[in-house]
């Protein structure tokens, strides 16, 4: 298990779980392309593990709703690199809440990021794991395993990514290529500031996952050269207190 001079794309690197995934991933000797919509963090992000790490690094600004942006996001990634070993599809919002109360630009938010966007980067991105026996990674979430009551267009979501995630293990395992779902419960990120307090607001540290935890497990997944690291599980200790 390595990631040692592997190419790596990483969605939604500009903060939280993507940021930290970056990180790991770099210091475990990866080359790592970075992708989100805020090009100046990713600039400064790029600078930061190339300069602690020693690794190659590249900046491609993507918006992953827009479909012709995504596969220019990873025929970048292959050009400038020359391969792609590891696809981490990250990118995610959670904005709304009661279904009653969820907007149409609200659902069509979370749909195109969620869902059309995770599409969109898989497709792009199969035909040249195969090449490497490479290894997709999918974070979905505790919401995409159990009910949730406050947000389920946000849980339908993470359904699908599991879904699809495990359904496509099938159909290109057999060509080598890994597929893994991470899936957390709270993390002190961004996450649901577009339409509430951001968890990083929220909860204190040290009170739920921070992201670095997840982007551990993320590498581990993403390290595999023959097995398949099939579904990690990442929920803060009392998470079950009072089920």
């Amino acid at each position: 298990m390595t990631l040692q001079d592997k190419y790596a794309l990483v969605t939604g690197a500009s903060a939280g779980i993507g940021e930290d995934t970056a990180r790991v991933l770099a210091r475990e000797g990866a080359n790592v392309a970075l992708a989100a919509r805020r090009e100046e963090r990713l600039e400064g992000l790029a600078d930061e593990l190339a300069s602690a790490f020693g690794v190659e690094t590249l900046v491609v600004p993507t918006d992953v709703r827009d479909e012709e942006a995504v596969e220019a996001m990873v025929r970048t990634t292959v050009e400038e690199f020359g391969r792609l070993d590891v696809l981490v599809n990250n990118a995610g919002v959670g904005v709304g809440g009661d279904v009653a109360d969820v907007t149409t630009d609200e659902y069509r938010l979370m749909m195109e990021t969620n869902v059309d966007g995770v599409f969109f980067a898989t497709q792009a991105a199969i035909p040249h794991l195969r090449e490497t026996d490479g290894n997709l990674v999918f974070v979905g979430s505790f919401a995409g395993q159990y009910p949730r009551p406050g947000n389920p267009t946000y849980a339908a979501t993470k359904w699908w990514v599991r879904g699809f995630a495990h359904s496509l293990e099938g159909q290109i395992g057999p060509d080598g290529v890994g597929v893994s779902v991470v899936n957390p419960t709270e993390v002190r990120t961004e996450f649901a500031s577009e339409s509430d307090t951001a968890f990083e607001d929220h909860f204190d540290p040290g009170e739920v996952t921070e992201p670095e935890e997840v982007a551990e497990a993320i590498a581990f997944a993403a390290s595999q050269e023959r097995s398949t690291v099939h579904e990690i599980d990442l929920y803060r200790r009392d998470k079950f207190d009072g089920w």
